[in-house]
């Protein structure tokens, strides 16, 4: 699909976790589109923030040191803007076991927090907000829709459900131009390789450098799909470009998918050693 990009020449945008992953891959593509930028990010080592992400677009877009847990810092940021790429959150599945509090401040307290700044200050705001496939939980059928029960397993998926909720409820009740994109692995330039809070991908490739076996748990045979960042950012720019998009949800996967096996398998031809 194709939207008009020039929606975005001048725009007024704010990215939250701008300067992670997804973040500073979209930062790049909407300084080429023209948008004047501002990267929200609390740059707290665990959760993926790094100035080196935005090194060759550094002196095209504004950086604000913030967290999103500080309604006061976020109503200021919200004020006058056109686009919020709600971006920022605890991915780490383990984390939010072991600190459940911490999860439940970013991925729930704070979404609703940023909402009711925009209801109070920018009700004409158009939100997309990153949320994830883990809400679906174990699959009860494949592939997995938008009209697959939701059944989180954890307590990131909870939390993640609650922020998108927040976001839906928003839009119901208060007109507020919010879409949620629910989000799989994604890969490429910049992602996370230090750990495995985003995406087990990351440090498989790590290891996968540094000469370590690969460790798969279970029988290898589960099966993953994966986005290329490129893509990612494109569905983010559609959908926050279509009026149509207001009030709902969208799965972002792909139509392939490969067992962790064959993955590991794949690196491994493909770095010409490992095992």
């Amino acid at each position: 699909m194709s939207f008009n990009h020039k929606i975005f020449a001048d725009a007024n945008i704010l990215v939250t976790g701008g300067l992670g992953f997804i973040g500073s891959s979209l930062a790049r593509r909407l300084v080429t589109l023209g948008a004047k930028v501002t990267l929200v990010d609390s740059l707290i080592p665990e959760y993926g923030g790094n100035l080196f992400n935005i090194h060759d677009i550094r002196d095209h877009v504004t950086v604000e040191l913030a967290d999103v847990r500080d309604p006061q810092a976020m109503t200021s940021l919200i004020k006058g803007r056109e686009f919020l790429f709600n971006l920022a959150g605890q991915t780490s599945h383990l984390d939010s076991m072991t600190d459940p509090m911490t999860d439940l401040m970013i991925n729930a307290a704070a979404q609703l927090s940023i909402l009711e700044a925009c209801r109070r200050y920018n009700p004409g705001l158009k939100i997309v907000f990153a949320s994830t496939r883990q809400l679906y939980g174990r699959p009860q059928y494949l592939p997995v829709d938008e009209k697959h029960p939701l059944s989180p397993v954890d307590v990131n998926g909870i939390n993640k459900l609650a922020g998108e909720s927040y976001h839906l409820l928003y839009h119901n009740v208060y007109k507020i131009r919010a879409c949620a994109l629910r989000l799989t692995n994604s890969y490429g330039p910049r992602m996370r390789v230090k750990d495995a809070r985003q995406t087990f991908l990351g440090i498989w490739i790590r290891h996968i450098i540094e000469g370590k076996p690969l460790r798969i748990f279970g029988d290898g045979r589960q099966r993953r799909d994966f986005n290329f960042i490129d893509d990612v950012i494109e569905a983010l720019l559609l959908v926050a470009a279509a009026p149509a998009s207001e009030g709902q949800v969208f799965n972002l996967g792909h139509s392939e998918h490969i067992s962790l096996q064959d993955l590991a398998a794949l690196l491994v031809r493909l770095n010409g050693s490992g095992n």
